[in-house]
């Protein structure tokens, strides 16, 4: 894999993944049918093994053993209270049209991501391997040597081609530190995941549900160029997918972010 820079000005891809929200949803939804199928941390973490290798199946990918633990700990979250923590931002303005947001343009302030851009033989593969990593720094592979909390949204960022018809395959996935981690952020045991400082950054939001592959990324790319007053304000390349959603759901909460010129 292939380690790069991933602030909110340049990055990689997304896609239609499994994410860190589908595995918690797994213990409450489909794991626990009754309560004599409460098992022990092991009987857990082989029955999440299993679903995630199913699920990963389907996208070619290889969930290796080792994933199991941290499968487990994102999926009671470590101590079951099952809280997200929102990346903060403030709203500068909002374009409506017959009652319904267009787009929000957001201000998020500078602050420390994990992440990792991967380069695989496909796009879906290259986001799956990329949250597994991630997933990993999340569950006490860091120098706090604990779980650190999930936040929302995980994001990927999206390069294109000139035209916007094609995502490039190299995925940066991007994780926010939660607010108490912020101030010194632990350190990943993993060599190809960076902690960053991303710039204080202005947004334009939009908001879609349904799946997230390339597909969808780049319709949901033309539509928001299409809505903007001022598309050439925004950097041209580059683009966020933002989820906040477990994909299996059905009707997934995601949002294309596009980056405002410094």
């Amino acid at each position: 894999m292939d380690r790069g820079g991933c602030r909110l000005s340049g990055g990689g891809g997304g896609g239609d993944m499994i994410t860190l929200e589908d595995l918690e949803s797994v213990s409450e939804d489909q794991l626990s049918d009754s309560p004599e199928e409460e098992q022990d941390d092991r009987e857990d973490q082989g029955r999440l093994l299993r679903y995630w290798r199913d699920v990963a199946r389907g996208h070619q990918v290889e969930v290796p053993t080792d994933m199991a633990e941290p499968i487990q700990q994102i999926t009671s979250n470590n101590d079951g209270t099952h809280t997200r923590e929102q990346v903060p931002y403030t709203l500068l303005t909002r374009k409506e049209k017959c009652g319904e947001v267009v787009y929000e343009k957001r201000r998020y302030e500078k602050a420390h991501w994990a992440c990792i851009t991967v380069h695989e033989d496909t796009y879906e593969q290259s986001i799956c391997y990329g949250f597994m990593k991630i997933m990993r720094f999340i569950c006490q592979q860091n120098t706090a040597g604990t779980y650190l909390g999930m936040t929302i949204p995980i994001v990927t960022v999206v390069r294109t081609d000139e035209m916007h018809t094609t995502l490039s395959r190299a995925v940066t996935v991007a994780y926010y530190l939660p607010m108490v981690h912020q101030g010194q952020p632990p350190r990943p045991h993993d060599p190809e995941i960076a902690i960053e400082q991303w710039p204080d950054t202005v947004v334009y939001s939009r908001a879609f549900a349904g799946a997230t592959n390339e597909l969808s990324i780049i319709n949901e790319i033309s539509g928001l160029a299409e809505a903007l007053d001022s598309p050439g304000d925004c950097v041209n390349d580059s683009f966020i997918v933002a989820g906040y959603t477990n994909p299996a759901a059905a009707n997934r909460q995601n949002e294309i972010w596009f980056l405002e010129r410094p």
